[in-house]
């Protein structure tokens, strides 16, 4: 199982992920050779990609990987039977509906249907200093970034609920990264495994995450930019 996977690399150390946006150019053969050989899983999940796209996508990056392939859907139309699990996630802190339940009443029947790993998620949303596309697409209002009580009991809330993994983010192209104070703030309330993404240039801000309480870094458009610093990216992260 793809959870037991990820929980068994985070009893160790801290674990890389790197996400690959479907709205983005197709990685080159020497990106995914490097994703392949650095990380521990690929997400693969973007905001407005269709069925049918999404379908050859995900299988053309498949095909190319020995690490699992995980959905990280922005909808419905993003669950495929090419990949090895899928975060089916709850957008927590948007209270909007549509991402709250309603898009996951539409994933369930595909999921059943194409006995894909279901990995329950609790989606936290930070503001990243811009905004970005899940904040346009969603419609939500992402948490501030200096309201730690709140993260703490959003985080509370999703543990009692029964969720697997916590997901601290700032969306996609985001100028800043989840702040340090807030993944600290919600560590010490929750046992939930915590990921951390959006708006981490550096291999630098990555190890700052992973010291703060990070379990599971997860790196988009700066590999998607330059994949050259895919090695860096994993040796900030997987050695704290």
């Amino acid at each position: 199982m793809v959870l037991n996977y990820l929980l068994d690399i985070i009893k160790e150390r801290a674990g890389f992920l790197v996400l690959i946006d479907p709205d983005d150019p197709f990685p080159s053969e020497s990106a995914l050779r490097e994703f392949d050989r650095h990380a521990d899983a690929v997400l693969i999940g973007g905001s407005t990609t269709g069925i049918d796209d999404f379908h050859e996508f995900a299988h053309r990056i498949k095909e190319r990987l020995h690490i699992p392939l995980i959905i990280f859907p922005g909808n419905a139309l993003q669950v495929t039977p090419h990949a090895d699990a899928i975060l089916f996630p709850s957008l927590l802190t948007g209270n909007n509906p549509t991402y709250l339940i309603e898009e996951q009443v539409k994933m369930a029947p595909l999921v059943y249907r194409y006995k894909l790993e279901a990995i329950p998620l609790a989606y936290l949303l930070v503001e990243g200093g811009t905004m970005t596309s899940v904040h346009y697409v969603t419609h939500t209002l992402p948490m501030p970034r200096d309201k730690v009580k709140l993260a703490q009991y959003y985080a509370l809330a999703a543990q009692y609920l029964g969720f697997k993994l916590l997901y601290l983010e700032s969306g996609s192209g985001a100028k800043l990264s989840p702040p340090t104070e807030l993944i600290r703030g919600i560590k010490q309330y929750v046992q939930l495994p915590l990921i951390v993404g959006g708006g981490i240039k550096s291999p630098d801000d990555a190890h700052d995450k992973v010291v703060a309480g990070a379990n599971l870094v997860v790196i988009g458009q700066k590999l998607q930019e330059d994949h050259t610093l895919t090695a860096e990216f994993a040796n900030a992260i997987k050695h704290k």
